[in-house]
């Protein structure tokens, strides 16, 4: 009876706090009536239940109120799955962005989706965003043309405008213009918003289709010929393909009068002036440019002047600039590898070659309430694409070994093993320490790990001193012989402080 009354008064509770305006998992009804005995106690064990996801929600608020966002959005991401209610992966979603952390803000918006009706566009439209700002360009791309297919155009419009903020500042431009091109090309009939065109055209070109990119520009050009950004893109195109460089002057000019101080145009017209062998007016107009605008493309452009006039030193200076800004930029490590190669020259050699690290690690995490962590040795082994890392306890037995391949990762840990596409999280959820197993040999060999943007910093000597990258700070100490001795990480999420250190045992040369 007593336990009949506190499912009862759970029931009340819940629809209490429902009608303040929660609205979540609203499902239970106010009033019961006399019931069978087996139907009477599967209500109490339903009421049970929903009284324990009432409190596990009520948790996760006071949690927020406390500032403890982290608990709080594991605990609203398990109620979701375990009510499957949309609402609660909802409500883990906003609570992701609102802590300004879009990777967990995209793990609870596939759940939101997955729990959603297929009507719901809402958490559809969610998730698309949420893929393309974590740089999730190739797998937002059949998502988004299975959500464009079922809409107006106008529609379609709409919400693909909504978007080309995210693809003009995605650190991977080529990835995100390739993707969102492949997006519009899939729209019938195609589209005719000029905006979207642009980046339609700009994505052609990426993809070596310079023909539609030429003709879609033009097009453009007829109904708007003063337009500078589509003037500019043109004009670079020839420019930087060393061909029609008459036309390329003419348009990138045009384009110069009416935005004189554009950085971008500034850097096209730097580089045609370059390309006619104009090397005075090509330093003049890339260093105004690199100046305004300190990006790594315009730093390889104003390198590559410097070295081919004879000034190696100034040369080397900017592209050390431009490594700082973004090492992984293609046009930069294009550059380097035709002028400079000393500087990325293991670089092929790390993604074919057989290569194998011993070494020590400790691994320590402060967080606002406590200090946890553990050390123990490892064994990294790349060869050709593939890494497997063994780690070991601090007494040389294995603890697990995990496999990363450019698709999947996976994890062997007493006798079982895990499939996962991301690597880093496989590892945290096994063994609960934040080592970061993806593109780890990149590093270790001194190198921004290809598919996210990363930062360089060198010493006097040419070696790599620093690599920013995925939210790392890696710290480099190497030998006389450029071999690495020792690799600190060090990295701040989520109110927690995470410090890595390596010491390796067999130095390879």
């Amino acid at each position: 009876m007593l336990i009949h009354n506190l499912a009862h008064f759970r029931k009340v509770f819940f629809f209490c706090f429902i009608s303040i305006g929660l609205g979540i998992l609203s499902n239970m009804p106010i009033i019961t009536y006399a019931q069978p005995a087996e139907e009477d106690l599967a209500e109490d064990k339903n009421a049970q239940q929903r009284a324990e996801q009432i409190y596990l929600f009520l948790s996760s608020e006071i949690a927020i109120q406390r500032g403890e966002i982290g608990p709080a959005y594991q605990t609203l991401l398990g109620l979701a799955r375990t009510s499957k209610d949309p609402r609660v992966a909802q409500r883990a979603m906003e609570l992701a962005l609102s802590a300004q952390s879009p990777q967990f803000a995209l793990e609870a918006a596939k759940l939101w989706d997955d729990l959603s009706s297929s009507t719901d566009s809402s958490s559809k439209e969610v998730l698309i965003t949420l893929l393309m700002i974590n740089n999730k360009w190739r797998e937002s791309v059949e998502l988004t043309i299975a959500f464009l297919e079922k809409q107006y155009p106008d529609k379609q419009d709409a919400f693909l405008l909504q978007l080309q903020n995210i693809v003009s500042k995605a650190p991977n431009q080529d990835e995100a213009l390739l993707a969102f091109s492949t997006i519009i090309d899939s729209l019938k009939p195609l589209t005719k918003n000029p905006n979207l065109l642009f980046l339609y055209a700009l994505g052609q070109e990426k993809s070596g289709n310079y023909k539609t990119m030429e003709s879609v520009l033009r097009g453009l050009l007829r109904n708007k010929p003063d337009d500078a950004s589509v003037l500019n893109a043109l004009g670079y195109s020839f420019a930087d393909r060393n061909i029609r460089l008459d036309e390329a002057l003419q348009l990138i000019e045009k384009a110069h009068q009416i935005s004189p101080d554009d950085a971008y145009i500034l850097d096209s017209v730097g580089w045609i002036h370059f390309r006619l062998g104009r090397f005075d007016l090509a330093i003049e107009y890339l260093e105004k440019s690199f100046n305004k605008l300190p990006e790594a493309e315009v730093g390889a452009h104003l390198g590559e002047v410097f070295w081919v006039t004879g000034k190696q030193e100034e040369a080397k200076a900017i592209w050390k600039k431009a490594e700082s800004l973004n090492a992984n930029h293609p046009v930069l490590k294009n550059t380097l590898k035709r002028l400079y190669p000393e500087w990325t020259l293991q670089e092929p050699k790390i993604q074919t070659q057989k290569k194998k690290w011993d070494g020590r690690f400790a691994v320590k995490i402060n967080g606002a309430s406590n200090q946890n962590g553990g050390s123990g040795a490892f064994t990294l082994t790349h060869e050709q694409l593939n890494d497997e890392l063994e780690i070991r306890g601090p007494f040389g037995t294995s603890i697990a070994k995990i496999q990363v391949r450019p698709s999947v990762a996976t994890l062997e840990q007493n006798g079982k093993v895990i499939t996962a596409v991301d690597a880093d999280q496989l590892v945290f959820d096994a063994l609960g320490l934040p080592i970061p197993a993806r593109g780890l040999s990149s590093w270790l060999a001194g190198f921004t790990r290809a598919g996210s943007p990363g930062t360089i910093k060198r010493n006097p000597l040419g070696q790599v001193s620093e690599i920013m990258q995925d939210g790392w700070q890696l710290s480099f100490t190497w030998t006389e012989k450029n071999a690495l001795q020792r690799l600190n990480m060090n990295r701040s999420t989520d109110g927690q402080d995470i410090d890595i250190r390596l010491v390796f045992d067999l130095l390879n040369d």
